[in-house]
């Protein structure tokens, strides 16, 4: 089973997300695909989670998680065990998410996006100090991430496998280079 984490006011219409979601249908995976809209609330967000993947064992679950969702997807991993690759993921999204309070738009529709003072602190619930075991993860990581600090990445997946991407952006515009790496990783070839 394939988890995606989207990012702070993403959605499955990313284009990271949308990219995954035709490779798992081309590869005959799409029953092993899911991409869920996370609200807005962290707590709320990890409740839905954990209900979609009830019973799922953590040995045949992978997550990808970009951004907040690598966030998340490091939180998942740690509880649960399973293999996270993560994409220009927030380290510390408290120092970030403050100056975002309020109501805002999601990325990928015109709906309304509120981000309540409250969800900082679920924010902090879900923090994950150091990972228990690097082997499980998979960071992707882009230098020219306008948003968050690549080093900072470098610095909490240490002992992770890693790939810096020299240059990019945020959102890993150029994402369709790594998505053969993204799926090795999680154990899906070309071929599955």
């Amino acid at each position: 089973m394939m988890l995606y984490l989207h990012g702070f006011r993403s959605s499955p219409r990313s284009m990271k997300a949308r990219l995954m979601a035709e490779r798992m249908a081309a590869l005959g995976l799409q029953q092993q695909w899911l991409c869920p809209q996370l609200p807005a609330s962290p707590r709320l967000a990890m409740e839905q989670v954990l209900a979609l993947i009830e019973g799922v064992p953590a040995s045949e679950l992978r997550i990808v998680g970009s951004s907040l969702g690598g966030y998340y997807a490091t939180w998942l991993a740690e509880r649960l065990g399973c293999p996270a690759v993560l994409l220009n993921p927030a380290v510390v999204p408290l120092k970030d998410l403050d100056k975002h309070v309020g109501v805002t738009t999601a990325y990928h529709s015109d709906e309304p996006f509120e981000f309540k003072r409250e969800y900082i602190d679920e924010l902090r619930a879900l923090a994950v100090d150091k990972i228990s075991h690097p082997q499980r993860y998979l960071l992707l990581a882009a230098t020219g991430d306008e948003v968050l600090d690549y080093r900072d990445m470098v610095v909490h997946y240490a002992g992770a496998q890693q790939h810096i991407i020299e240059g990019s952006d945020h959102g890993i515009s150029e994402f369709a280079d790594y998505l053969d790496e993204v799926l090795a990783f999680c154990g899906i070839g070309a071929q599955s």
